[in-house]
C-alpha cells in the first residue's frame, strides 16, 4: 500500500455553484481514517455525488479550502485515492490491459504490474475473463473491473458514489464483500449510497445531507436509531422530503449533474 497516507483531510468553509445555484453550502468537516467506513446518504439533490468528486479533485470548489495531510507533494497525493463511479468508465482494451494501465499510471514498474493485475482479478473474480475485451462484460462485471482497477494501485482513500445502485442483489452483495475486504487491508471508504439497508450493513458512521448541507454525522448505530435531525428522521421513514423542502437544483439530480469521468491524471477512476 502507498506509504504516504492523506489522511486526514479537512474541508473548511467548502461551497460550490452550478448554474447560478449554490448547490454544497459552507462544508466544513473532516475525515481520518477511523472509522474505516463512512456512508454518505440523503436525498436526489443533497449534493453527495459532487461532494465526493470536490474532495477527489475532480472539480474545484468555488470557496473554502481542502487540506490533506502531505499534500505539499502532489504526486503522492493523487496516487494515495481513486475514485469508482456509479456507471463504470473503462478503457477499449481488455479486462487485465485496463488494469495494468491503471498501475502505470500510478507508477508501478513493468516487472510487477501483471502479478498485480492478476492477483485484483483473482480477488473480483475475474481471472477468468482477463483477456475479454472490457466493455464486452455485463454491467456487473464491469463494476468489479472497476473496483479491481482501483484497488490494484492500493490507495490509502477510495471514494465510492453509489457502487452497486444498479446491480442485481448477487452483483452488489459481491461488491460489498471487496468493500469490507478493502477496509481490512487499511483502506479508508467514503460511499454515496441511496439504499438504507446497505447503509446499515456497511457503514461505520453516516453523514446525511440535504440540499447541500451536511445536516447530521453520526455512529451508524445510533444513527439508525435514534437520527436528531428532524429531516434525517423523515428519511429514514422513507418520506420523499423533496414534497417538503425543494432540492437545491430545480429538476435536475445531483447524480445528472456529473463531471465527465476523469482526475487529475485524465485516468478513470484510479
Amino acid at each position: 500500500m502507498n506509504n504516504v497516507s492523506p489522511l486526514p483531510f479537512h474541508l473548511k468553509g467548502v461551497t460550490l455553484s452550478r448554474g447560478g445555484k449554490q448547490v454544497l453550502k459552507d462544508i466544513t468537516t473532516s475525515f481520518a481514517a477511523d472509522p474505516p467506513k463512512t456512508v454518505i446518504i440523503g436525498p436526489n439533490g443533497a449534493g453527495k455525488s459532487l461532494l465526493l468528486q470536490l474532495c477527489h479533485g475532480l472539480i474545484p470548489a468555488d470557496h473554502g479550502v481542502i487540506e490533506w495531510s502531505n499534500n505539499h507533494d502532489r504526486d503522492a497525493l493523487s496516487k494515495s485515492q481513486a475514485m469508482v463511479f456509479q456507471r463504470p468508465v473503462l478503457f477499449r482494451r481488455s479486462v487485465i490491459a485496463n488494469v495494468i494501465l491503471a498501475l502505470k499510471i500510478a507508477g508501478f514498474s513493468k516487472s510487477e504490474r501483471r502479478d498485480r493485475a492478476n492477483l485484483a482479478l483473482k480477488k473480483t473474480g475475474l481471472n477468468r475473463h482477463a483477456a475479454t475485451p472490457a466493455r464486452s462484460l455485463s454491467f456487473g462485471e464491469q463494476q468489479r473491473l472497476a473496483l479491481a482497477r482501483a484497488l490494484a494501485v492500493e490507495p490509502r482513500v477510495l471514494f465510492l458514489d453509489e457502487p452497486t445502485a444498479s446491480l442485481d442483489p448477487a452483483a452488489a452483495h459481491l461488491v460489498e464483500g471487496l468493500i469490507e475486504e478493502a477496509t481490512t487491508d487499511g483502506v479508508k471508504i467514503i460511499m454515496t449510497c441511496h439504499d438504507l439497508n446497505q447503509a446499515r450493513r456497511l457503514a461505520d458512521e453516516i453523514i446525511f445531507m440535504h440540499r447541500g448541507r451536511i445536516k447530521e454525522r453520526a455512529n451508524a448505530d445510533r444513527f439508525f436509531a435514534s437520527p436528531q435531525n428532524d429531516l434525517a428522521q423523515a428519511f429514514i421513514r422513507g418520506e420523499l422530503l423533496w414534497w417538503r423542502r425543494q432540492s437545491i437544483f430545480n429538476d435536475v439530480r445531483d447524480d445528472d449533474d456529473r463531471v465527465a469521468c476523469g482526475t487529475r491524471n485524465n485516468r478513470g477512476e484510479c
